[in-house]
């Protein structure tokens, strides 16, 4: 596994998502640790998340010896009361600030921890522009920071306008921006290219799942081949190289360890230019 250093925080480059695993979600999370991904991923919002059961392969894994707690990225959001069904883990009639206390005490009660090392906000509450409950939870946020339990804060599903805004008023500028990443939008090219200049990662997810045509593209089997590796691995290298963390979900054991295997090789400056291009 390889790493990039955000203020005293080590982020790994390669990151394990865990939404949709449902009744597997603790067994595939260990798998993930056990083939030797040190970043998860998860959101408190058991709509499509079951944060409890991460917490649960997570504390099982520092347990056993398998791996140590300063050896893990823990990630988790906060998502507000649009994005979650009637499993709410916070108080819906609560003020958004409480909302975001209580869901982040939820989330280090599920993972056994004292601190997280990266909490999202799981996106902005409109399709356009910042609303007064996205401020709040910012806010919020902030204060997790501030008090040591969260050391970065960031923000998933955000568009470039949001984004700038986010940046230009908050007290704590987020350090870290996940976006779903389509081929055809240049793999996210505006906001990647606002991260790369304001010292934000980027990680992106769904890079296999909505991108099926650029997995197949004649181009990527062309180096998959060259490289002697799969085509999945081929996409993942090109997105590490231009400064994307992938996350995969991947619910297969050879797959973890082949998606791990993009670390064997190099793509030329050349073939990672040409792949930023070739599927839109």
């Amino acid at each position: 596994m390889r790493y990039v250093q955000i203020d005293e925080v080590r982020v790994p480059t390669f990151v394990y998502g865990t939404a949709w695993k449902e009744n597997e979600t603790s067994r595939l999370t260990r798998m993930a640790i056990d083939a030797g991904f040190r970043g998860i991923d998860t959101a408190n919002q058991r709509r499509h998340y079951h944060e409890a059961a991460v917490g649960e392969a997570v504390s099982e894994a520092i347990a056993s010896g398998a791996v140590r707690r300063d050896e893990l990225f823990l990630q988790s959001k906060f998502t507000s009361l649009g994005g979650q069904d009637h499993r709410l883990p916070y108080n819906g009639l609560a003020p958004v600030a409480v909302q975001v206390e209580q869901s982040f005490a939820s989330t280090l009660e599920h993972f056994g921890i004292e601190h997280l090392d990266s909490y999202v906000l799981h996106g902005p509450t409109s399709r356009y522009g910042l609303a007064r409950d996205d401020w709040e939870s910012w806010g919020a946020m902030e204060k997790l920071h501030a008090s040591g339990r969260a050391r970065l804060l960031g923000i998933s599903n955000v568009s470039i306008e949001q984004l700038e805004a986010l940046v230009a008023g908050a007290s704590v500028k987020p350090a870290v921006v996940q976006n779903r990443c389509f081929a055809a939008m240049g793999w996210d090219r505006t906001v990647r290219e606002f991260c790369r200049a304001s010292g934000i990662l980027y990680q992106g997810f769904s890079l296999l799942t909505a991108n099926p045509h650029a997995v197949n593209h004649r181009r990527t089997q062309e180096l998959a081949r060259k490289y002697g590796t799969g085509t999945a691995q081929v996409i993942f290298r090109f997105a590490q190289q231009a400064g994307i963390v992938p996350l995969t979900g991947t619910t297969s054991a050879a797959h973890m360890k082949q998606d791990i295997e993009a670390y064997g090789f190099e793509l030329q400056a050349s073939e990672v230019t040409e792949c930023e291009g070739l599927f839109g």
